[in-house]
């Protein structure tokens, strides 16, 4: 599967625009593709670019604690790829040609049951969701350029394609404020309201929980 995604904006100010505004300047065209066994190189190529990505942690961050996580970064990395040979873990993979340059991690709670504030999130549960997205990764060379978004809506596609569902996000609320890059790796609300999700309640300090319901694709 290979969905292609357009993003027009502005020389400028860097700031999306809608395709029905006046002013254009450059399109550039991003492809999303599931991890897999075809995809592990380029997903692989990216987090080396990163040097493991947060300490060599190869987004096992919200997987379940297995034996090997966490020994090494060497051992990460094996992990990982084993997880993505048996199917057990989710990204939609972001491409600017051949070229991985980011991805959002999605994936059913038991797949993903490491979320923070967790006592606070099951007090508060009504439900349980079909599917989590617990966190984004951007090249460094393609931030502020709208693969977060692309991301999302790629992981959105996917999960469709899976049969769909009630899917959670647990983004920080900003509340308008700017905040440093490394503490959005789960995103901000306003992302996510701009995709159609729907604030849920309050998560922790700084994040909510947000919820939209997919058909199945």
């Amino acid at each position: 599967m290979l969905a292609e995604y357009w993003l027009i904006q502005p020389v400028e100010s860097g700031h999306l625009m809608s395709a029905s505004e006046p002013t254009m300047s450059r399109v550039t065209e991003y492809g999303v593709k599931p991890l897999g066994p075809d995809t592990w190189d380029a997903f692989a190529e990216l987090v080396e670019r990163h040097n493991g990505v947060w300490g060599g942690c190869w987004c096992l961050a919200f997987h379940p604690k297995y034996p090997e996580k966490g020994q090494s970064v060497a051992g990460n990395r094996a992990l990982k790829q084993r997880l993505v040979d048996e199917d057990l873990t989710h990204h939609a993979v972001v491409f600017d040609g051949e070229r991985a340059v980011g991805w959002c991690q999605y994936g059913a709670p038991e797949e993903l049951p490491r979320i923070y504030h967790r006592k606070e999130y099951e007090a508060g549960m009504s439900e349980p969701p079909d599917y989590r997205l617990t966190c984004f990764f951007i090249d460094r060379d393609y931030r502020r350029r709208g693969v977060s978004a692309v991301a999302l809506q790629g992981a959105l596609d996917l999960i469709a394609e899976m049969g769909g569902g009630v899917v959670e996000a647990y983004p920080q609320d900003t509340q308008g404020e700017k905040v440093s890059a490394s503490f959005l790796y789960n995103g901000t609300r306003s992302l996510f309201e701009q995709a159609g999700f729907e604030y849920d309640r309050p998560k922790g300090k700084n994040h909510c929980v947000m919820r939209i319901t997919v058909k199945p694709g």
